[in-house]
Formats: C-alpha cells, structure tokens, sequence
C-alpha cells in the first residue's frame, strides 16, 4: 500500500486547475505537478496546510491509500 495525494480529483471537483493551485500556495507549478503525479516522497505541513486551505479541504480528504 502507498499513500497518494488527490489533488487532480479535487481539483477537477472544484472546476479548478493547477496553475491556479500554485498561484494559491506559493509553489512552482513544477513542483505542484511532481506532487499531483504521486513523483514525489515527501510534502512539508505548511505545503499541505496551504494546500488544504486553497481548496477547503481536509488532509484527510487530500491523502489516500492505494493497494
């Protein structure tokens, strides 16, 4: 099991895209794309917490577990 960050389907929920994401947070739409494409192995609380912010969402519901 790996856990995985879902921001794409949040995003595509809330008619969103990710260079307006990266705008939000304060982090280059490069590094937003590694992390929407699971490229990466670590994310920092204040990334997560800007993250969550912008699209008003729970780490919970950010984070998932893939088999």
């Amino acid at each position: 099991m790996s856990i995985n960050i879902r921001i794409n389907e949040i995003l595509d929920q809330k008619g969103k895209t990710r260079y307006w994401l990266s705008k939000e947070v304060g982090i280059s739409h490069q590094n937003l794309t590694k992390l929407a494409r699971n490229e990466t192995e670590s994310i920092k609380f204040h990334l997560l917490e800007g993250i969550c912010k912008a699209l008003e969402c729970t780490p919970n519901e950010l984070l998932g577990w893939e088999d």
